[in-house]
C-alpha cells in the first residue's frame, strides 16, 4: 500500500491552502495518521487545518472543510483518485472555495510525484509547490519566417504548474496503462472485443453511454478503452464507477489543454482565422505561409479531433501493452453515442458472418443515422456496401488487416486538408488505399448518435431527452432483438466514393509533422 510521508502530506496541504491563510512561521502542532500505521506523529500544519486523515482524508478549518480524498494503488504504480466534497462555512470567501476546488488535481498530481519512484522527486523540485501561481518556461519551437531577423532571445510561452502537472500525469498513465476491475473480470476471453470511446468534456452524455453499456448483454468480455483529451476530476470520477468490464484510461499527450499557449494549442503568435495572408506575412505570425485551402489560418479547437483519433488509433493498435498481438475486433465509439442493449452480440454475429461470406470487408459497422421505427424483418439482417464516412463513421470495427492498410498512408492522412477524421479517411479510400472499403452494415442500427450540439451543431445540449426517444424504440422492439443468426440481404454494387467537399482547417505544416509523428513515439 502506498505509504504516505508526513512532509509530503504538509507539501500538498501547504498546496491546497490558499496563500493569504499561510503563516509566516509554522502554524500549531497537529496530528496525522500515517497509512495503517498506528502511530500518531505531530507535525507543523498551515494555521487553519486542525486534522488530516489518509484514505479517509478531511480538512477543517476556517474557510469550510474538504472531505472523502483517497489514494488508491493500482498494480505497481499508483493512481491518484481523488472525491473531494466541499462545503463553506457561513461568511467564508466563495472565490477561495472555487481555487481549492481547481488546486485539489495538481495536489494528487504532486502527491503521486512524490512517491520516490524513478527519481520523480525531480520533477517535483522544478515545481515550486509553495508558489503555484509562478511560471516556468518551455521552449514552443517557434519557426523563423524568412523575412524576420533573429531576436537576441525567443519569447517563451509561460506554463503555470498546474498544467505541467497535468502533462507528467498523463505521461505516466500512458505509460503505465493500469487496467482496472481485473480482480472482479478473471476470465476474459482471449481476443474478445475492445471497445475504444474517444472522450472530451462532455460528462452527462458520457454517463448515458456507460448506461447503455452496463445494460448490454455480454459486456463483461470486452476491454473498455477511454481515450480522453481533457482531463477532468468529474469525468475520472464517472469513468472510476465503471465496475461491468475491465477498463483502461488512455490520455492524448498533445491536447489543447497540455499546451493551452503554444502548439499544438493556441499560440498567441499564431495568425488570425481570417487574415489575409499577405496581411498575416507582414504581421510575422507563426503560420503565415500556411493558410488552408480557403485562406483561413488553423483553429487548435477544430485540429484537435483530428489529431486524437488518429493517435488513439496508433496507440491501441501498438502501443497498448494488454493488446499486444490482439486478433480480434476494435470497436470505435464517442462519448455522445448510446448502444443497443444486443450490440455485442450483433457484432459477434457480424464478426462470424465476415469470416465466411464476406473475408474481404474492411470495416463492420454497427449503424447508420437511419432510424427505423420497427425492427421487424431487419433486425437479423446486413448489407455489404461502399463504405461512406456521412453514413458509416458510427460504431465502425475493424481488426489488425485493416489497421496495417491504414498507416501506410499516414503522409496523405497527415496532409490533406480536412479537420475532420472520417473525411479524410474517405479521402484515404479512393486515393491511398489498395481499394476502396468495403463495408458490413447492420440494418438496425445497434448504435445511436446523441450529441446534437457536438462539432457541427449549434443546439442547446439536454441528452435526457434523445435518450428517452431511443430508450423507447427498444422497449417497442426488444422481440426483434438477440437473433439467433445474422443474413446478409443485400449486396450493393461497389463504385468508389469520393468526398464532395474538402472542408479545410488543416493546412498548417505543424499540424501535418505532428500527426506524422505519432507512430513513432514511444
Amino acid at each position: 500500500m502506498f505509504k504516505i510521508r508526513p512532509a509530503l502530506v504538509t507539501r500538498v496541504l501547504i498546496f491546497l491552502t490558499p496563500k493569504r491563510l499561510r503563516p509566516a512561521a509554522a502554524g500549531p502542532q497537529r496530528y496525522v495518521t500515517r497509512g495503517d500505521s498506528q502511530s500518531l506523529r505531530k507535525r507543523a500544519w498551515p494555521r487553519g487545518i486542525s486534522e488530516v486523515r489518509w484514505r479517509s482524508f478531511r480538512v477543517k478549518a476556517s474557510w469550510g472543510k474538504a472531505s472523502c480524498i483517497r489514494v488508491i494503488a493500482t498494480g505497481a504504480s499508483f493512481l491518484c483518485s481523488i472525491d473531494v466534497s466541499w462545503s463553506l462555512s457561513p461568511g467564508s470567501n466563495r472565490s477561495m472555495f472555487t481555487r481549492l476546488r481547481e488546486k485539489h488535481v495538481a495536489a494528487c498530481g504532486l502527491a503521486l510525484w512524490s512517491s520516490g519512484r524513478q527519481k520523480r522527486n525531480d520533477f517535483v523540485q522544478e515545481v515550486d509547490i509553495e508558489k503555484p501561481q509562478s511560471k516556468v518556461h518551455v521552449s514552443p519551437g517557434v519557426r523563423r519566417l524568412s523575412n524576420e531577423s533573429l531576436p537576441e532571445k525567443l519569447q517563451r510561452p509561460e506554463v503555470d504548474n498546474l498544467t505541467l502537472v497535468y502533462r507528467s500525469l498523463v505521461f505516466q498513465l500512458d505509460f503505465d496503462q493500469s487496467i482496472k476491475n481485473l480482480e472482479k473480470i478473471t476470465n476474459r476471453p482471449q481476443d474478445d472485443l475492445v471497445v475504444v470511446v474517444q472522450v472530451h468534456n462532455r460528462p452527462d452524455y458520457l454517463r448515458y453511454l456507460l448506461e447503455s453499456l452496463r445494460s448490454a448483454k455480454g459486456i463483461e468480455n470486452v476491454l473498455l478503452i477511454f481515450s480522453h483529451d481533457y482531463w477532468s476530476p468529474e469525468i475520472n470520477q464517472i469513468v472510476s464507477s465503471v465496475d461491468f468490464c475491465q477498463v483502461l484510461q488512455i490520455f492524448f499527450p498533445f491536447s489543447i489543454q497540455l499546451y493551452p499557449n503554444e502548439f499544438p494549442g493556441h499560440d498567441p503568435k499564431d495568425c488570425p482565422r481570417d487574415i489575409d495572408r499577405k496581411d498575416a506575412v507582414n504581421l510575422g505570425c507563426i503560420n503565415a505561409e500556411y493558410p488552408d485551402s480557403f485562406g483561413h489560418y488553423r483553429e487548435a479547437k477544430f485540429s484537435q479531433t483530428k489529431h486524437h483519433w488518429w493517435w488513439k488509433l496508433h496507440f491501441v493498435w501498438e502501443k497498448v501493452k494488454v493488446l499486444k498481438d490482439h486478433k480480434g475486433l476494435v470497436l470505435f465509439i464517442e462519448e455522445d453515442h448510446y448502444m443497443a442493449p444486443d450490440f455485442y452480440h450483433v457484432l459477434k454475429k457480424m464478426w462470424d458472418r465476415k469470416k465466411e461470406e464476406c473475408p474481404d470487408c474492411d470495416v463492420l459497422s454497427l449503424g447508420t443515422y437511419a432510424r427505423p421505427q420497427t425492427f421487424a424483418d431487419k433486425a437479423d439482417k446486413v448489407e455489404v456496401k461502399t463504405w461512406k464516412s456521412t453514413e458509416h463513421n458510427m460504431g465502425m470495427a475493424i481488426n489488425w488487416d485493416t489497421y496495417q492498410k491504414l498507416i501506410q498512408c499516414t503522409d496523405t492522412f497527415c496532409t490533406y486538408d480536412d479537420y475532420n477524421w472520417d473525411w479524410t479517411l474517405q479521402h484515404l479510400t479512393v486515393t491511398c488505399l489498395p481499394k476502396f472499403w468495403k463495408v458490413m452494415v447492420s440494418e438496425v442500427p445497434r448504435i445511436y448518435h446523441t450529441g446534437n450540439c457536438g462539432m457541427h451543431h449549434k443546439k442547446s445540449c439536454k441528452p435526457s431527452t434523445e435518450i428517452a426517444k431511443i430508450d423507447a424504440l427498444f422497449s417497442s422492439n426488444l422481440h426483434f432483438m438477440f437473433p439467433e443468426s445474422i443474413g446478409i440481404s443485400r449486396r450493393h454494387s461497389m463504385a468508389a466514393l469520393s468526398p464532395h467537399v474538402k472542408n479545410g482547417g488543416w493546412g498548417d505544416i505543424r499540424d501535418h509533422e505532428l500527426c506524422k509523428t505519432y507512430r513513432r513515439l514511444q
